[in-house]
């Protein structure tokens, strides 16, 4: 097939699902642009800040919940089960699972004060299922924390090219974000400004590398970084760095298009390998691996998190909800025409044989030497170095935003919920996060990776489960939530009972103990959702 026809007919799907199924979503939780959102009613000047423009924000959380997941899944789940299913759910997974996901868990958490998803779950499920299940994300995001702070800490430490434009646009946020919300400039001015600073950062890391020996130096400015983000204003680092995050993937993706525009590569890989590949069946592994560029249980996270408190009007809801959710499922189709156009099958030049070039793991060179490819008449040598700064960017502002999450779940769970008195002070509240997370980094954090492509998908099947239930407790048509929630555990509780086995049969006891104990969850909340439902029912 030719790559153009398919990235024609992904970007339609995509513009049809937003304009259709995005409007009946509007109508399903009454968005109204009269209504006053947290941000305004819950000022603080430091959590809870409207943005400047709804463009600033969509720049947060898009660059917050992408990471490198929607690019990395389908580059390893298109060599194992072929294009022809990624793709597939790719598209009807962002549009009718992950898109209903976002949007869903941000409506909700507008409806609650901008708190967290978990914190909801006390209103829909009571108190037991909230303890539960905000502590199982608490615990999960520190592991998140710590597996990014480390693996940027080592990218950084394997690709000098990056050094400058992964700190140098930390203090370039901060002019901006001043820029915006202290100087009050012109919004067009000072993001020209920023963009063309980030962009002089970029080249001058590909033209003066910094080659550091020093691994323990790089974890340490990543999670002093991390700290200080999650505490300073929104609006002065957070936000502001992740809108400009947003630029270098917005130009990725342009330049990307532009360059199948142009080389309209025919696809080598087949659009069907095999049911069982070397990360396991098709289902349900395939619906684990392909996880942010279809959903991911991290969207809700940020969604109530941090977005929920800075929307300035409800009307952007479904731009940034719906939308961003959308935008990631065409990043992850421009993902699946890199390696499986710009990348060969078998009987291609040395070093662009895609098998070859996955097989020890090495994911993020193959998706850089395949967007190399097809944006070489734009980019020429360029093209692998801006692929592969793109992808990198966002495992930093992953690392920043997860900080901050963290905190809020702290604040609810530990200092209000339980009483835990200095949980409440958010400096002593990070600290502990990252000091919990950077214990982790420094041992085998590796050894527990793996469970948590699956928790993850068990975190966003959980969310639309309260959503149905809050939906219901409104008398509100729950199936666009319920039909997904109920796909979701079936995926990710298969998957977990497969892991398990594979784990105890390979003598890995704490990993097979942590798939069973995530099981056991997920069996929980589906009985205490099952019981508030009847109630409900029988309520009404």
């Amino acid at each position: 097939m030719n790559s153009l026809f398919l990235a024609v007919i992904a970007i339609f799907v995509f513009s049809l699902g937003y304009r259709i199924y995005g409007k009946i979503l509007e109508k399903l939780f009454d968005v109204n642009s009269k209504n006053k959102t947290p941000a305004y009613y819950k000022y603080d000047g430091i959590d809870y800040v409207p943005a400047k423009n709804w463009l600033v924000l969509f720049g947060h959380h898009f660059s917050s919940i992408a990471g490198a997941g929607p690019i990395l899944g389908p580059v390893i789940a298109c060599a194992v089960w072929g294009w022809g299913p990624a793709i597939l759910w790719i598209l009807l997974g962002s549009i009718f699972v992950g898109g209903v996901h976002d949007f869903s868990s941000l409506m909700v958490s507008l409806r609650n004060d901008g708190r967290s998803i978990g914190d909801t779950t006390e209103s829909v499920m009571g108190i037991r299922a909230k303890i539960i299940f905000s502590l199982f994300v608490w615990l999960a995001l520190i592991l998140v924390i710590a597996v990014f702070a480390a693996s940027a800490a080592k990218t950084l430490e394997t690709t000098p090219e990056i050094v400058i434009p992964t700190f140098g646009i930390i203090p370039t946020a901060i002019l901006v974000g001043l820029m915006l919300y202290r100087w009050r400039v012109n919004t067009i001015v000072s993001t020209v400004i920023g963009v063309l600073l980030l962009f002089g950062l970029i080249l001058l890391g590909w033209y003066l590398p910094i080659k550091w020996t020093y691994y323990g130096w790089l974890f340490t400015l990543l999670i002093a970084y991390a700290y200080t983000a999650s505490i300073l204003p929104v609006n002065i680092i957070l936000q502001p760095r992740d809108y400009l995050s947003f630029f270098i993937l917005f130009f990725g993706l342009i330049i990307g298009f532009l360059g199948v525009i142009i080389t309209h590569p025919t696809i080598h890989t087949p659009h069907f390998v095999s049911f069982k590949g070397s990360e396991g069946y098709l289902f349900p592994m395939m619906f684990v691996t392909i996880a942010c560029g279809a959903i991911s249980g991290f969207h809700s996270l940020v969604a109530s998190g941090t977005t929920s408190k800075q929307l300035d009007n409800e009307s952007d809801a479904k731009r940034i909800g719906y939308g961003a959710m959308l935008t990631e499922g065409v990043l992850s189709t421009l993902a699946v025409i890199s390696v499986c156009a710009g990348l060969y099958w078998y009987g291609g030049p040395e070093g662009f044989i895609y098998p070859e070039l996955i097989k020890g793991g090495n994911w993020i060179v193959a998706f850089g030497k395949g967007y190399g490819e097809i944006t070489k008449p734009i980019l020429g040598v360029l093209g692998m170095f801006i692929g592969i700064t793109m992808l990198k960017t966002f495992i930093v502002t992953t690392l920043d935003t997860a900080t901050r999450i963290t905190r809020y779940i702290g604040t609810e769970l530990f200092g209000e919920k339980l009483g835990i008195g200095f949980m409440k002070n958010m400096y002593i509240n990070s600290a502990l996060v990252i000091g919990l997370a950077t214990y982790l980094a420094m041992g085998p954090w590796q050894n527990i990776w793996p469970v948590f492509g699956a928790s993850n998908q068990l975190v966003a099947a959980l969310a639309l489960l309260v959503v149905t239930t809050w939906l219901l407790s409104r008398k509100k048509t729950a199936l666009y939530t319920l039909i997904p929630a109920i796909f979701m555990l079936l995926v990710t509780v298969t998957a977990l009972i497969l892991q398990a086995i594979k784990f105890f049969s390979a003598q890995k006891i704490m990993l097979g103990a942590i798939s069973v104990i995530l099981v056991f969850l997920a069996a929980f909340m589906i009985e205490e959702a099952i019981r508030n439902i009847s109630r409900i029912e029988r309520a009404i």
